[in-house]
């Protein structure tokens, strides 16, 4: 299809079928091309709002609703009052825009009309001058509106006849932060030096933050210096420290400084310029004792942690109330730069717990960050098979994750016990097990000293927590090894068969009834077989294999309960037929059941 098949199209609804039936938009670029200048053709006030509709929906931080962008075009810059009067329907937007936006009606939001003319517009300098300074302005303009000052801090945003002003208070600063222009500075200054007592600064930490009420209720802590240090804007921030009013050492209702919301979203240059005051104290924590540094190194910002240890009165092994240090989080995150950097400082335990004996390795071996595994074991003072309040060793979290290369390199370490359990038994290959982790439970299962049938304080062994969750090919695993015992019941007294017909894994039942010495009616503590728990549980395909067995449909547990009762009570009707085309007789079942069977 070429580009004057689609021009030549003599309506919009055309057109956009022709475009749409593009797969890949190869060879769109001429047609947008002359799409966007039929927009601009149009001229006058058609022409403006079809244009900047499109700069809208191109640059937007998020998909727009209809009424989001009605009200941003109707924004007039330099005014403080906002007229209604001069939303533009829906309807004439999409006249204006030519065919190129269309309506998502089941987002309820806008969209460009094929998802390469987003790349088009977005790449084309030429097309929009300055998009994001020009939406920063819109944005700034609108909250500072008679309409939005007028309005009260309380009332929630969602009851306002404001559609626009969620989108602008949670991203002015997004597009200001990218482009800057003189009046939208000066918009930001005077909105933020009166920010804590502002609408917009309770509609942007309702979405930006997820806060919950009794925070929201101390919006009024959040300055306008937290807000701007929050997006990183420096001249603001600089402009805002040098007034008098101005504390840049205050925290919020969180006890964030302006300075932690810097480094905990990577602002280099707002930190720079935050610590050049001399009353700036850069290691202040929060109210759970979180360091600027600790955030920095949280979110992988390297550059700001740099920053951050060139001060003298930052400590780089300062823990919060949990006793997490930055190289904790650092660690957490699989920040391996950082936690090299972390572990040049003299001052920083590399082992140091948490108040859950979570150590730096502990916590990377149980995210599976192998890179940073392996930069902790190069370390001395690290002990490799340190167990956790819980019991857990780096080689047991490693496990329950599956992953493979950290379950690698701590079994590399000659001080690491492949078969050491935790504190309620549960050893690694119980772990890898209960998870499914074919490949790891391989791994250990070629370690020596590794006991293949090892219960936990339950009872549980590897065979029956793979089959309680249905990992078929661990099980097919675990019956390949010797001494491993396909009836040895829990502390409920549960087998393997047992614990997959509770979980209705179909597969696994099939194998395990394949297994010679497998009895389909081995009951447990309370008398129950693997039939009265599936019936019980209603899952129909283990019942139908059951009973291709040789099993006793009607046996009775320790309080006279057969599996047609766990079925009736439960009202597993489909359970309750299966049973009956059996032979199953409802002869002595309690009457308030016989009737569900009738």
């Amino acid at each position: 299809m070429n580009v004057d098949a689609i021009l030549q199209e003599s309506t919009i609804y055309r057109r956009r079928e022709r475009l749409n039936e593009i797969p890949d938009g190869l060879g769109l670029g001429d047609a947008y091309s002359a799409m966007v200048e039929r927009v601009k053709a149009q001229g006058g006030d058609k022409s403006r709002l079809g244009m900047e509709a499109l700069m809208w929906i191109s640059h937007a931080q998020r998909p727009l609703r209809a009424d989001e962008l009605c009200y941003a075009l109707a924004v007039k810059l330099g005014s403080t009052d906002f007229n209604l009067e001069n939303v533009p329907s829906m309807a004439t937007l999409m006249n204006c825009c030519q065919g190129l936006i269309a309506m998502d009606k089941e987002a309820s939001t806008l969209r460009l009309i094929h998802f390469t003319l987003k790349e088009y517009l977005s790449t084309r300098p030429d097309i929009f001058s300055r998009p994001h300074s020009a939406m920063a302005e819109i944005c700034l303009t609108y909250l500072d509106s008679k309409q939005v000052n007028a309005l009260s801090a309380d009332p929630s945003p969602y009851t306002l006849n404001t559609p626009f002003l969620s989108y602008c208070s949670l991203y002015w600063g997004v597009h200001a932060k990218r482009e800057l222009s003189n009046y939208s500075k000066s918009r930001a200054l005077h909105l933020l030096q009166r920010y804590n007592g502002h609408i917009s600064a309770k509609s942007f930490l309702e979405h930006a933050e997820g806060m919950q009420v009794e925070y929201l209720a101390a919006s009024s802590q959040f300055t306008g210096l937290h807000c701007a240090s929050f997006f990183g804007i420096v001249e603001v921030v600089a402009a805002l420290i040098e007034l008098e009013s101005c504390d840049t050492n205050e925290g919020d209702f969180w006890g964030y400084t302006p300075l932690a919301w810097a480094a905990k979203n990577g602002h280099e240059g707002v930190v720079k310029v935050l610590l050049e005051r001399e009353e700036v104290y850069p290691d202040r924590p929060s109210d759970w004792g979180n360091t600027p540094l600790s955030y920095a190194a949280a979110n992988g910002h390297e550059e700001v942690v740099k920053i951050l240890l060139d001060q003298e009165k930052v400590n780089p092994d300062r823990p919060d109330t949990d006793g997490r240090t930055p190289l904790w989080f650092a660690a957490r995150g699989g920040y391996e730069k950082i936690v090299k950097i972390l572990l040049g400082r003299e001052e920083v335990n590399p082992d140091k717990p948490d108040d859950h004996g979570s150590t730096p390795l502990s916590i990377s071996a149980q995210g599976g960050r192998e890179d940073v595994v392996k930069i902790m074991l190069g370390r001395q003072e690290v002990d490799p098979d340190r167990p956790d309040n819980a019991g857990s060793t780096p080689l047991l979290h490693a496990a329950w994750g599956g992953y493979e290369g950290v379950v690698k390199v701590l079994l590399e370490q000659g001080e690491v016990g492949p078969d050491k359990p935790d504190n309620y038994g549960q050893t690694p290959l119980q772990n890898a097990a209960w998870g499914g982790h074919e490949e790891v439970v391989k791994i250990l299962l070629r370690r020596d000293g590794v006991n293949p049938d090892k219960p936990n304080s339950h009872g549980s062994t590897p065979l029956s927590l793979a089959a309680q969750y249905g990992h078929e090919n661990v099980v097919q695993i675990l019956l390949g090894r010797k001494g491993v015992n396909l009836e040895k019941p829990d502390g409920d007294g549960d087998t393997p068969l047992s614990c997959a017909a509770y979980g209705g894994c179909e597969g696994v039942v099939k194998i395990l009834l394949e297994q010679e010495g497998v009895n389909p009616d081995f009951p447990n503590n309370n008398g129950q077989t693997p039939l009265s728990i599936a019936a019980g549980q209603g899952h129909e395909g283990v019942v139908k294999i059951l009973l291709e067995q040789e099993v006793n449909p009607d046996m009775p547990d320790n309080d006279g309960r057969t599996p047609l009762v766990y079925a009736a009570k439960h009202g597993h009707q489909k359970v309750i037929e299966l049973l009956q085309s059996h032979g199953v007789k409802t002869h002595g079942v309690p009457s308030a059941i016989s009737d569900t069977t009738d």
